[in-house]
């Protein structure tokens, strides 16, 4: 991992470290005793250090970053283990956070120092690029799709999200594939007055009917709804039995939120309620195997939870990692 790399992480690893985590007891459902974690697959490198994950609907192929090399490893629908599907290196990225597939079957990747690059998974070539303002030294993290194909970025250093219309993506594509990723949200009035921790938005989903975003503030543990419109509003979740602090991926299906807590090694799971205003903790889940778990994707019925061991040789910690570096299955919660 490039010295740039480290820095970033350290310096958010350490404002994590300065807010603690949340001691709200968590508000608790039959379904704790029913939830199973499993192996699910293998990755191929013993210093993968992964981080995002994404579903191709398609067909069940499973993606996977390393946060460390920028190497891409797919695992075709079935297998016990993933393969190299764009090796370290590729287009001169060294890192790899947040990925998604969109509708169109394209698989996005951030380099969280850079931007985002679009690939087509036939032919593992790159269609599109969209870069980062340079004014800051970015730290984008992750992203969802509205269903009108907008894609939405986080970026944990300045508290905003970037959007790449349709429009925006073709006509990038029309000029030789590259442009730069323009602000839609700017979250610094969200920010609770005298508060002195700073915004680290992280996860993102979007509201399955597109009206509004939900983004999480993994350092402060607040949930932020952004309405999808030409004037954004932005107003911070009414939470109610819990906080997501140490906040990472989350996903989003129904009324239904799950979210990841990457240092508790935590998963919980909410009710978000009417326009997305308020969101009830239902079921927490922790245990340590999970290895300072990052994101979630759903495959079928199960989840598929990144273990990344960041703190066991990682940019978090000193230490030998477990091999082989494992995504996790999570049924029942």
């Amino acid at each position: 991992m490039r010295t740039r790399n480290r820095v970033a992480v350290s310096a958010l690893a350490a404002t994590l470290a300065l807010s603690g985590c949340s001691d709200t007891p968590a508000a608790q459902d039959d379904s704790t005793s029913r939830a199973q974690i499993s192996p699910a697959f293998d990755l191929p490198e013993q210093r993968a250090y992964p981080e995002g994950i994404a579903v191709d609907a398609r067909n069940g192929d499973v993606y996977v970053g390393s946060f460390t090399t920028g190497a891409i490893y797919r695992r075709p629908a079935g297998r016990a283990r993933a393969e190299i599907f764009l090796p370290a290196g590729t287009d001169g990225r060294h890192t790899a956070n947040g990925l998604r597939v969109d509708s169109r079957g394209r698989l996005w990747v951030i380099d969280h120092t850079t931007g985002v690059t679009v690939y087509d998974t036939g032919t593992r070539a790159p269609v599109a690029r969209f870069d980062a303002p340079r004014q800051d030294q970015p730290f984008l993290n992750d992203l969802a799709f509205t269903p009108d194909g907008s894609a939405y970025l986080t970026d944990s250093v300045r508290p905003v999200i970037y959007r790449v219309t349709p429009e925006l993506f073709d006509g990038a594509a029309a000029r030789g594939g590259r442009e730069t990723l323009p602000v839609y949200a700017d979250l610094t009035t969200a920010t609770t007055p005298g508060n002195s921790t700073p915004m680290l938005l992280n996860g993102i989903v979007a509201d399955p009917a597109g009206r509004y975003l939900l983004t999480v503030d993994m350092a402060g543990g607040g949930l932020y709804r952004v309405e999808i419109a030409d004037a954004p509003g932005i107003a911070r979740v009414d939470l109610r039995g819990g906080d997501m602090i140490d906040g990472d991926g989350m996903e989003l299906l129904g009324d239904t939120l799950w979210v990841v807590h990457n240092r508790s090694n935590s998963l919980s799971r909410w009710s978000i309620g009417a326009n997305g205003t308020t969101a009830e903790l239902r079921n927490r889940l922790t245990d340590e195997i999970l290895r300072i778990p990052t994101t979630v994707a759903h495959d079928g019925d199960q989840m598929l939870v990144v273990s990344s061991q960041f703190d066991r040789g990682g940019p978090m910690g000193e230490g030998t990692p477990v091999d082989p570096f494992t995504v996790f299955a999570v049924r029942g919660l």
